[in-house]
């Protein structure tokens, strides 16, 4: 009974992009044993809990390269950007790199196996920060990782991830990332950067740590358009129909609605969804 239960999680799990109406969506990874079939909302906002900046994505797509279409939105919307509070996943050389030419703090956490090297962006792969693994083009994700050099000696330290090759023969991307006959596919970061060693010192300032106690907000801000306003399920098929501006717009409108009655010391009204 187990083998059959692991079977048919495995079909479901490599053909319901086939089978579904919505072709668009994809398979995203929450942890190492976890997924979830659909879209991705990729938020900025700033302390006060005010959205700035929004980009929905397909579920396989990482956070890490969306940061800069989230700084540029916010700062067209107003907002003088200084600090970037996120997770491990924003810690990304190339986004380290940006925050520097903006002079843009980075509090999120360091993953060095980030990193992309100098990869063209076609070889590049996306780190997801929730299953500490990376995943292809495909959305496929690594099934294991192992690290090779010294321990606790950041030059020359490789850490490698392993895919399943078997999903690699069949898959339509393999032209120019699966060698056939190939009996292993793996992908390489290199843990070495300057930029990463500065990261790792201000991490341990008092700016890093104080700041770093505010990134619980998105986490809240995330919650309450799910489990508030309805966007746990997307409500029609295709990236272009998802509800997020409505929600969004919806979410805010009420949340500033609000602070201004509360200013004039009227009585609060909460405005129905459904009929909005």
């Amino acid at each position: 009974m187990n083998l059959l239960k692991e079977s048919v999680d495995d079909v479901e799990q490599t053909t319901q992009e086939i089978i579904s109406k919505d072709r668009d969506a994809k398979i995203g990874h929450k942890s190492e044993d976890s997924s979830f079939f659909g879209y991705k909302t990729h938020l900025a906002m700033t302390e006060e809990r005010i959205i700035t900046g929004a980009v929905v994505t397909s579920g396989e797509k990482g956070d890490g390269p969306i940061l800069p279409e989230l700084i540029t939105q916010s700062e067209q919307h107003g907002i003088d950007v200084d600090t970037v509070i996120g997770d491990a996943a924003y810690s990304g050389k190339k986004n380290l790199e940006l925050a520097q030419e903006k002079d843009i703090k980075i509090v999120a956490r360091l993953n060095p196996a980030i990193s992309q090297g100098f990869r063209k962006k076609e070889n590049e792969f996306d780190y997801n920060k929730d299953a500490d693994m990376f995943v292809c083009p495909a959305g496929h994700l690594a099934i294991r990782k192992a690290k090779q050099g010294k321990n606790n000696v950041v030059k020359n330290q490789v850490i490698t991830y392993y895919f399943d090759v078997e999903k690699c023969k069949s898959c339509p991307l393999k032209e120019g990332c699966y060698k056939e006959g190939a009996k292993i596919k793996s992908y390489s970061i290199t843990l070495k950067s300057d930029i990463h060693k500065e990261q790792m010192e201000f991490e341990t300032s008092d700016c890093f740590k104080e700041k770093y106690k505010q990134r619980y907000k998105i986490e809240a801000k995330n919650g309450e358009l799910k489990n508030v306003h309805g966007y746990g399920k997307a409500i029609a098929y295709g990236i272009v129909n998802m509800q997020s501006a409505l929600t969004i717009f919806y979410c805010e409108f009420e949340k500033n609605f609000k602070i201004k009655l509360v200013q004039n010391e009227t009585k609060q009204y909460r405005f129905d969804y459904n009929t909005i």
